[in-house]
């Protein structure tokens, strides 16, 4: 939560999924494709910053986020990503901190860009670094900030969670 004001600092969706595949680049006047990453068995994470957020909240939420039973064992039992070993893919989604005004969605209480690409990049950073100190066999994948992105996702859910914090 920001400080003192009670509203979230930001939105996070996590979805649990067999695989997912992120086009990271669009296709240039060279490649018919553009860029993907990939992960296999894990978690999709869709990260939304707002206003007033600062790096002070990514300790929790990567902590939260890496932490919680949310994904599914070959024996059924709920285990975080790191007990799998998984994979995780981190989304940029600004979308996830839309308003709907009238028959339209505002987007007025979502960080400033630089801000958010800041932010975006010390998330994922943050996640990287306690994955390896963990020792945990998990392979993180990140799309870019700012720009629009394809997903694939297959999952056996939908399993999907909204936190905010």
């Amino acid at each position: 939560m920001s400080e003192g004001s009670g509203a979230p600092a930001a939105r996070v969706v996590l979805q649990q999924c067999l695989r997912a595949r992120l086009q990271v680049r669009p296709p240039g006047p060279e490649e018919e494709e553009g860029q993907f990453v990939q992960i296999d068995r894990g978690m999709v994470i869709y990260v939304c910053f707002f206003k007033g957020a600062t790096e002070d909240i990514l300790p929790k939420m990567v902590s939260s986020l890496l932490s919680v039973r949310l994904c599914e064992a070959d024996s059924g039992k709920l285990q975080s990503v790191t007990e799998l070993p998984g994979s995780v893919l981190i989304v940029p989604q600004a979308t996830l901190g839309g308003k709907v005004k009238g028959r339209s969605m505002q987007y007025h209480n979502n960080i400033g860009k630089e801000d958010g690409l800041r932010l975006y990049s010390a998330f994922v950073s943050l996640c990287e670094e306690q994955l390896a100190t963990a020792g945990a066999a998990v392979t993180v994948k990140h799309g870019t900030y700012g720009n629009r992105q394809v997903l694939k996702l297959d999952t056996n859910g939908p399993y999907t969670h909204l936190m905010e914090f």
